[in-house]
């Protein structure tokens, strides 16, 4: 197994603020899915946002991740047991789980042992969602700025894992009975403060500060200033869904 490459405690408070949540109707059709609802599994949580979801549709739920910092972060629930642990090595028993959700995060793993972890605390029959978003669209004009910024200035600083979301993870051999479904995006209305909040989590922007100590985001910022409007304009970004369903 390959050691956990922790990419996010450093922000994780901020992650909470700036992350945009999952549409509820993509959690409405992955929920009919299942067949039942009595404990769902929650791999790589981040600070909890889906976990949160997701104990809205079942009875229990079990939250993991490898980020003692993210688990922090969390909230408490009456229905989530928050645990630090890595996904390939999950704190679970045998045929225990009827759903397990894995969002922004399968391109960390190491495939071969979670797959092999999933085969063992699923229940025949469950349900493997594994879901994260793409790089978000908007204006043409701030769509350009934006993609400037994405592929040039801190493109190289992208972690290798990063081209599985590029690929919509048809790169990823998902060793399951695959399920057709439309696809979803996520909506949100930001101001451009919003926005520079949630360019302050990805991983390549603070591996570009720790390596050069300068920071990306002032550039983009006068960039996006510019073709923005005033500040508190809400703007709506978009965010494509990727999705990969399968019953075990």
């Amino acid at each position: 197994m390959t050691a956990f490459k922790d990419h996010f405690s450093n922000v994780a408070e901020v992650y909470n603020t700036y992350r945009p949540s999952y549409p509820k109707t993509l959690f409405d059709t992955l929920s009919q899915l299942s067949k039942n609802h009595e404990h769902a599994w929650d791999a790589g949580c981040g600070n909890g946002q889906a976990s949160v979801v997701l104990a809205e549709y079942f009875d229990h739920v079990t939250a993991t991740d490898a980020s003692a910092n993210q688990i922090d972060a969390a909230p408490q629930h009456p229905k989530i047991s928050f645990i630090t642990a890595p996904a390939e090595k999950a704190p679970l028993e045998e045929n225990s789980v009827d759903f397990i959700l894995i969002a922004q995060a399968l391109h960390w793993f190491d495939f071969d042992a979670f797959f092999a972890e999933v085969q063992r605390v699923g229940r025949p029959g469950g349900i493997i969602a594994a879901m994260a978003y793409e790089i978000f669209h908007s204006t043409p004009e701030i769509d350009a700025i934006v993609a400037e910024f994405y592929e040039g200035d801190i493109g190289p600083y992208w972690p290798p894992e990063r081209v599985h979301i590029e690929g919509g993870y048809d790169n990823i051999d998902f060793p399951f009975e695959e399920i057709s479904l439309p696809r979803f995006e996520m909506h949100v209305d930001w101001s451009l403060d919003e926005v520079m909040g949630y360019f302050s989590t990805w991983s390549a922007v603070n591996r570009y500060k720790a390596a050069s100590g300068k920071d990306p985001l002032i550039d983009v910022e006068q960039k996006l200033a510019k073709v923005w409007g005033e500040r508190e304009k809400k703007h709506r970004i978009t965010w494509p869904i990727v999705l990969k369903v399968a019953r075990l």
